[in-house]
């Protein structure tokens, strides 16, 4: 078994030579934990797949440094260069064709397309720039699991199986980028996240398709999330309208069991519920909410007592979409209504 490190910032040297010598390397982002490899090591790749237990047809994010690392495995466009101006380094990853002869099959799950993105850490550029390789980087969790926010939860997860985690505290969004194709004639979001289809359709002049594609069993998805089950504890999701916590509350009390819940910081001061057991803060607003959730499901899931989690659904508009998504996948669609039949 394999020894794994945490590493603060000033044992970045330790994390270079461990990605240089073809082991795995964990790293922080602004919006969740990555699972490092070299890009060009088909073995280093084959690694991350097994120490996640992930499908082989999930394509993989290439992390570049900078923009001419792009240029060493994808063939760059019009659009790709008016959104890179606009939003790198960010939360933005973009499917632009696959260079010929550069990363292989184990990367882009067998497509002529790869996802490229450039994240908004200075730790991990300088982790890139360093071993002058882009780096693949899949959420750094067991796949299917909720996404890894802190090193903690990186190694909850991996120890044993990686080397070592890059540590830089909890990531600052908490939920993956958005993913956009720009391999086909109209761009379109794959995956929802912080940078909404109307900041993207202001910088590209052009409509985006924003309808979220559903992936069939024997199709390989473009990226991430369209396909496989994501983000979902071991214990019972269900979502809940602010309009029917009432009946939640009321529901979790007369359980024999613990049951958490999950809310922001208005709806346990309504609820009364501040400075309770089992009860996990989403924080004030959008943005600290989609930052808390997965921590959430993590400290909850891991709570033996606990068999159900209860979360707060947010209002469906655009600003939201990243959150509700990753929930409504958690919790397989399933609302608290369900509860009460």
């Amino acid at each position: 078994m394999v020894q794994t490190k945490i590493w603060d910032k000033s044992e970045l040297a330790a994390a270079v030579k461990a990605i240089k010598r073809g082991a795995l390397v964990a790293f922080p982002s602004e919006t969740v934990y990555g699972l490092g490899a070299d890009a060009f090591n088909d073995t280093a790749v084959s690694k991350v797949y097994a120490a996640k237990g992930r499908p082989s047809d999930n394509p993989l994010i290439v992390h570049v440094a900078d923009i001419e690392q792009v240029g060493r495995v994808a063939l760059v466009n019009t659009w790709a260069e008016k959104l890179m101006a606009a939003f790198w380094p960010g939360p933005l990853t973009m499917i632009l064709p696959v260079k010929p002869d550069t990363v292989s099959a184990t990367v882009t799950g067998g497509l002529d397309t790869v996802a490229v993105r450039m994240p908004d850490n200075d730790l991990t550029r300088e982790l890139i720039r360093l071993t002058d390789t882009p780096l693949v980087g899949p959420s750094a969790n067991t796949s299917g699991k909720p996404s890894p926010t802190t090193a903690q939860h990186v190694f909850h997860d991996l120890h044993g199986k990686i080397a070592g985690v890059l540590d830089d505290g909890a990531t600052k969004i908490g939920v993956e980028s958005t993913v956009i194709d720009l391999s086909t004639e109209q761009p379109a979001v794959l995956r929802p996240g912080k940078i909404t289809p109307a900041q993207l359709e202001a910088v590209l002049g052009v409509t985006i398709d924003s309808e979220l594609k559903h992936v069939s069993a024997d199709e390989a998805p473009k990226a991430p999330g369209m396909k496989y089950r994501h983000y979902a504890p071991d214990k019972a999701v269900y979502m809940v309208a602010d309009d029917d916590w009432t009946a939640a509350i009321v529901w979790a009390q007369g359980r024999l069991e613990p049951v958490g819940l999950m809310l922001t910081n208005n709806q346990i001061a309504k609820h009364q519920l501040s400075g309770m057991d089992f009860v996990w803060s989403l924080g004030a607003n959008e943005d600290t909410a989609a930052a808390n959730l997965f921590a959430g499901l993590r400290r909850f899931d891991d709570w033996a007592e606990v068999t159900t989690i209860l979360v707060t659904a947010l209002p469906d508009i655009a600003q939201n979409a990243a959150y509700n998504n990753r929930l409504g996948k958690a919790s397989g669609g399933h609302w608290v209504n369900e509860l009460f039949d």
